[in-house]
C-alpha cells in the first residue's frame, strides 16, 4: 500500500488479526478438505467443486499473504498524544458543515476506514485536513463536489457519547 500510512488502532489490528486467525486456522482447513473430497470424486478438469475450492484456495492464500504482510509494516498508536485538544491519529472530532449540521468522524489508518462508522483514513482529504488543527479552527477541505468549510467543535480521544 504505498503513499498510505502505517498507522493503525488497536482495535483495528485486533480485527486483522481475528481475520488472519479465522482464514488460517478455520476457512483454509475447511476449503482444502472440499477440494480433497472433490478430488476424490475422478474427473478434475469438469469438476466444479474441485475447480472453484482451488480458486477460493488461492484467494485465500493471497489475503493471508496481504494480512501477514500488512500487520508486520503496520504500527499500533495505542495511546493519546498529550495535546488533547488537537487533532492527531485516532481522534475523534466533531465537526459543524456550512449549514450549520453537525457529523462525528474519527481519524484512523487506510486499513480501518469504514464510512458507516464515521471513521475515516488520515490520508484522504478530510483527513489530511484536520490533522494538527484545534478546537474551533475553520477547516476547508477539497471534494469533488467542490470546497467545503467546516468548524472544529470538539476533540477528543474516547467515544463521544
Amino acid at each position: 500500500m504505498a503513499g498510505h500510512s502505517n498507522y493503525i488502532t488497536p482495535e483495528g489490528a485486533k480485527k486483522l488479526r481475528t481475520e488472519l486467525t479465522w482464514l488460517w486456522k478455520e476457512e483454509r482447513p475447511r476449503v482444502t478438505q472440499g477440494v480433497a473430497d472433490a478430488a476424490a470424486e475422478g474427473d478434475r478438469s469438469e469438476n466444479a467443486e474441485y475447480i472453484y475450492g482451488k480458486k477460493r484456495l488461492r484467494e485465500i492464500d493471497r489475503r493471508i499473504r496481504f494480512l501477514t504482510q500488512r500487520l508486520d509494516a503496520l504500527t499500533v498508536v495505542d495511546a493519546p498524544p498529550p495535546a488533547t485538544g488537537t487533532v492527531f491519529f485516532g481522534a475523534w472530532v466533531r465537526l459543524e458543515n456550512e449549514e450549520g449540521d453537525e457529523v462525528v468522524y474519527r481519524v484512523v489508518g487506510p486499513d480501518e476506514t469504514d464510512a458507516a462508522k464515521g471513521h475515516i483514513s488520515l490520508d484522504s482529504p478530510m483527513g489530511k485536513a484536520l490533522l494538527g488543527r484545534r478546537e474551533g479552527d475553520e477547516i476547508h477541505v477539497r471534494r469533488p463536489a467542490g470546497e467545503a468549510v467546516f468548524t472544529l467543535l470538539e476533540v477528543g480521544y474516547q467515544p463521544p457519547d
